[in-house]
């Protein structure tokens, strides 16, 4: 079977982005996308997926011209003739189900921009000018939206917490797949003096919590692996406030080599994430298949992932917190330094690749079977 992927854009790689690429590879599929970056997708251990990428042409960075025209691209795009099966793994092609059938939107995040989190967005994004144009184009992409998931022949998305912004926004029911780890590439090594942090250089994953924390844990060092886009400025200003506000003990590093990440993950204290409303985490998944401990907030994605034998979820997450649970942590692993091991280990294998790919490929053929029937 041919199976094409439609991803928006390939220039920064977070979790859609491995999920995308998992299934290019695992499928033997081919990726339809806007902009490329072969060296970041080299160095998170993609390489030989790069010959079966293929660009619609090149869009520019800046939001919201980048979303709108990834929107454009793709309700253009008809590879009709071409495969037998279309997959839409990027939230900004979705529109690519108008033309090409049958397909399955797996769904990491359904357009939050307009959705879940437009008053996060205005109070704590946009200037005070930009609200009045940001609701006009909220309103206008509802609409382009909510039209074009009429043409979604299979729903599927990445957890409950998706799942139920489906039901809310699209009136849908979705199957939850949960995306894919290779937990047997990660390892668990005996810890440094370090705790570790893996996000994107967005202002919604609350880096500045962390930094606020280990300013207060002197004795305490964090490293914070951290992705973003160059000269997209959302990206480029965040990035400079986080450099300039960080103490001492925190460590920033922009892109790592996928081999140098799995180390990091290895020889960690334990793993920190403030997401806010993570719609899953993948990074949580990958810090536990290392037999690492988590902390995270109560909330999103972390409360279908996170259980007490594998770390601890903050209500109503803030610096204070994250110094009492680190404390927490480092006091348990003192007492019993391979306490959290074996039940994040056995907790990751849950959201193994190999049983990501079984249920995906059941999925399209229940999908193809329905669709064929019409």
């Amino acid at each position: 079977m041919k199976i094409a992927v439609l991803h928006n854009f390939m220039d920064n790689i977070g979790g859609a982005e491995i999920v995308t690429l998992t299934l290019v590879r695992e499928l033997n599929a081919d990726l339809y996308t806007t902009n490329i970056d072969k060296d970041k997708i080299k160095k998170m251990g993609f390489e030989d997926t790069l010959s079966r990428i293929f660009s619609i042409g090149k869009i520019p960075n800046k939001a919201p011209f980048r979303q709108q025209l990834a929107f454009l691209k793709f309700r253009l795009l008809n590879l009709s003739n071409k495969y037998d099966f279309y997959i839409i793994s990027g939230d900004w092609a979705m529109s690519g189900v108008v033309n090409n059938h049958p397909n399955m939107w797996y769904a990491h995040s359904p357009l939050n921009e307009l959705w879940e989190f437009i008053n996060f967005i205005e109070k704590e994004i946009l200037k005070p000018w930009k609200v009045s144009p940001y609701r006009i184009w909220v309103w206008f992409n509802r609409k382009l939206t909510l039209r074009y998931a009429k043409s979604v022949d299979s729903w599927v998305c990445n957890s409950n917490n998706t799942k139920q912004r489906i039901k809310k926004y699209y009136k849908k029911d979705a199957e939850i797949i949960y995306p894919p780890i290779e937990t047997s590439k990660y390892q668990n090594k005996e810890s440094k003096d370090y705790w570790l942090s893996v996000s994107r250089l967005v202002t919604h994953k609350r880096l500045e919590l962390q930094l606020e924390a280990f300013r207060n844990l002197p004795d305490e060092k964090l490293i914070i692996v951290c992705s973003y886009e160059k000269n997209v400025p959302q990206f480029e200003i965040y990035k400079k406030y986080i450099e300039k506000i960080k103490p001492e003990n925190v460590l920033l590093l922009h892109w790592v080599k996928n081999d140098e990440l799995k180390k990091l993950y290895s020889e960690c204290k334990g793993f920190i994430t403030t997401s806010v409303n993570e719609d899953f985490g993948m990074t949580v998944i990958e810090a536990m298949a290392s037999g690492k401990p988590v902390i995270a907030p109560n909330e999103g994605g972390y409360k279908e992932t996170v259980i007490p034998t594998t770390g601890k979820l903050i209500d109503d997450i803030d610096s204070n917190k994250i110094v009492n649970s680190v404390k927490e942590i480092t006091g348990e692993l003192k007492g019993n330094p391979n306490m959290y091991i074996i039940p994040c280990q056995k907790h990751a294998s849950l959201f193994d690749t190999t049983i990501f790919i079984e249920k995906i490929k059941k999925e399209i053929e229940i999908t193809l079977e329905k669709f064929n029937k019409k």
